[in-house]
């Protein structure tokens, strides 16, 4: 099926709806995507059909919620080509696999041992393994970025050593959009040390085909209110090996095998770390979302988001006075920028009053924005149902904001 732009449009009820009656131009994405009907309907199908719990019971309900619950770990298997599907677990979120392998993973180390993080990694990408920093005395090392926006490689192959035992990384910056090269980075680092490599895939994963097994990374993770599904819901991927190894991170209902108060043994991959009634919905929503992506051209999907990077590249650079965050030779259709005289806040508020969608602050990248000299900043982040005529009216709104702000 060849790609349409205009098709894809029409499955998405936001984009014709607009907000409280007025046309939206959507460019939040890098957020939290839009939802096509056969999510939405997916949900209401659980809520209105067959809503109950899963692995719990065996009436026609709860089977039948428990059979579409684990077909999503298995449409995730495929679409990430993981070796099984007991190496996919269900999180909330990227924030929650984050946390999960800081924690078990985490208590495997010790105090000394290194972990490399980048510049331009999410808040969710630091903060947990600061913590285990307080917890464990393990000692973190930041890769830096170039003035481009990509990762230093010369740097990343002085820092590892060793006593290196993760390297922790974002494969799209959520404000730069640069692709890092995990591949060429997974060679590099096994090369170098006996390390295991984290990649953040919350925002690889709506614009990339990802394959763990070529990519070659140890453990992945990402969300699906990132790739056209519902909030709440994530995956995370570990080799097998490796998530044997770890111990659970939450403790009660469906990750046991059996309870005592002398010895409680624990349920086998993935159920060890699904502790507690997970998202069923959210779930199931995440399996609607893969299978609609399955039935797109995702070769043109990709070839038209290279469009509107070129486009949105082209446009944005004419605007005088606005300056982009990075210029990665790799990157996604997202473009964080700072014009001279204007503050961030403030075009914000007038390019959300001209239905232009964006987002302003610091995106969760501080780190990143400190080494930019940045302080607050604009993002525009595309997805594949935005168009090139859209980006045109971005320039066109920011043109128009710059006037009513003198600037």
């Amino acid at each position: 099926m060849s790609f349409s732009v205009k098709k894809i449009r029409r499955d998405f009820p936001m984009i014709a709806k607009g907000f409280e009656g007025s046309p939206l131009v959507y460019l939040d994405n890098g957020a939290t995507t839009l939802k096509p009907k056969a999510v939405i309907e997916a949900l209401s199908d659980y809520y209105c059909s067959y809503s109950a719990n899963v692995h719990r019971a065996l009436h026609g309900p709860a089977k039948k919620a428990t059979s579409e619950y684990e077909k999503t770990r298995s449409l995730v298997q495929s679409r990430i080509n993981a070796s099984s599907s007991d190496e996919i677990i269900l999180t909330s979120g990227t924030t929650a696999g984050l946390n999960l392998l800081a924690h078990s993973y985490g208590s495997l180390l010790g105090p000394e041992d290194e972990i490399l993080l980048t510049v331009s990694d999410h808040h969710s990408n630091i903060v947990p393994w600061q913590l285990l920093r307080e917890r464990k005395g393990v000692v973190l090392k930041v890769i830096p970025v170039s003035d481009r926006g990509e990762l230093e490689m010369p740097a990343l192959t002085s820092l590892l050593s060793k006593k290196t035992k993760l390297v922790v990384l974002p494969h799209v910056s959520n404000t730069l959009g640069t692709i890092n090269p995990v591949g060429e980075i997974v060679s590099l680092v096994k090369k170098n040390s006996k390390a295991l490599v984290i990649v953040d895939g919350a925002q690889g994963i709506p614009h990339l085909r990802v394959d763990v097994r070529d990519l070659g990374v140890d453990f992945y993770v990402f969300s699906s209110h990132k790739v056209f599904g519902p909030t709440g819901l994530g995956v995370l991927y570990g080799k097998k090996e490796l998530l044997e190894r770890m111990p659970p991170f939450l403790g009660g209902g469906d990750m046991v095998d059996q309870v005592d108060f002398a010895e409680t043994t624990y349920a086998p991959i993935p159920y060890k770390f699904e502790a507690g009634t997970p998202h069923i919905a959210g779930s199931i929503g995440l399996g609607a979302a893969i299978r609609y992506l399955e039935s797109l051209d995702f070769e043109g999907v990709m070839a038209h988001e290279e469009e509107l990077t070129i486009c949105g590249l082209e446009l944005l650079k004419g605007i005088s006075g606005l300056h982009l965050l990075g210029e990665a030779s790799q990157r996604v259709p997202l473009f964080t920028f700072v014009i001279e005289g204007a503050h961030a806040q403030d075009l914000g508020m007038i390019l959300g009053q001209k239905g232009l969608a964006v987002r302003t602050g610091h995106h969760c990248t501080w780190p990143l924005l400190k080494r930019f000299g940045a302080d607050s900043t604009t993002r525009a982040s595309l997805a594949m149902y935005n168009t090139v005529e859209e980006i045109e009216q971005l320039a066109k709104g920011i043109r128009e904001a710059l006037k009513i702000l003198a600037v």
